[in-house]
């Protein structure tokens, strides 16, 4: 028998000064996301950069990261090693890739470390223009049409947007993650607690009705690879 290997992935967003590397734009904020399998581990990896310039006004305003709370933060060139450390042997998913790797690069090449390639990464925002052509799909956006809960979100952190954006990368791909309530607490920040609007109940203690069967049935349908239609047959063959 074959064991496939545990496919591990990084969620990644950064914050930034600005938009734009080449004109000496720099990252703020990083963060990271361990995915196996696609799911969540609750390994993570996040720290704020100084950038040794200043913030301009639409990111402080998106970001509510002030130019004094990034004073005392390290440098990029001293957080770089233990970064690629953590994303390493990896595939990055990133919501708009070709912006942060950007943005990595210039700092990678600051300090004289291997760059990362944008053909390696997933780019989630490529991914949601093919699902949903002409749609808007910014990653509110995306959260809204997959339902997410983005209460946590009350400003761009980029924690926070890679907590949501492994959500929405596995609705991407067409399932959904399972229903899991945790605290992560990395050793660089404050915990984050990851909600569910979604209301949970006790498993029924009797049989559905043969209109619920029905109707799930109907269900069964609509969806691709439905796996449940023979586990469906055997319980109504063997209700006991």
């Amino acid at each position: 028998m074959t064991i496939s290997k545990n496919v591990r992935e990084i969620v990644l967003d950064t914050e930034t000064t600005g938009l734009n590397p080449e004109n000496g734009d720099r990252i703020v904020d990083i963060a990271c996301v361990e995915l196996i399998n696609h799911i969540q581990t609750g390994k993570i990896y996040q720290t704020y950069i100084n950038p040794q310039r200043l913030m301009n006004d639409e990111a402080l305003r998106i970001t509510g990261i002030t130019n004094e709370f990034l004073k005392d933060k390290p440098l990029f060139k001293d957080i770089a090693d233990e970064f690629l450390d953590f994303v390493k042997d990896s595939t990055l998913v990133i919501h708009n890739a070709k912006f942060d790797i950007d943005f990595l690069n210039s700092e990678l090449s600051r300090v004289d470390k291997p760059l990362f390639k944008l053909e390696d990464a997933v780019d989630t925002l490529t991914l949601a223009k093919i699902k949903f052509p002409g749609s808007a799909v910014n990653l509110d956006a995306l959260c809204r049409k997959f339902e997410i809960d983005t209460s946590i979100r009350v400003t761009h952190g980029a924690l926070v947007d890679c907590y949501l954006l492994a959500e929405v990368y596995l609705n991407l791909l067409g399932g959904r993650q399972s229903s899991l309530l945790f605290e992560s607490k990395s050793e660089l920040g404050d915990p984050i607690r990851k909600n569910s609007s979604r209301e949970f109940h006790e498993a029924r203690k009797f049989l559905p009705t043969e209109e619920e069967i029905r109707a799930h049935e109907a269900f069964l349908q609509t969806l691709n690879n439905a796996r449940w239609h023979s586990f469906l047959e055997k319980t109504n063959k063997n209700p006991n």
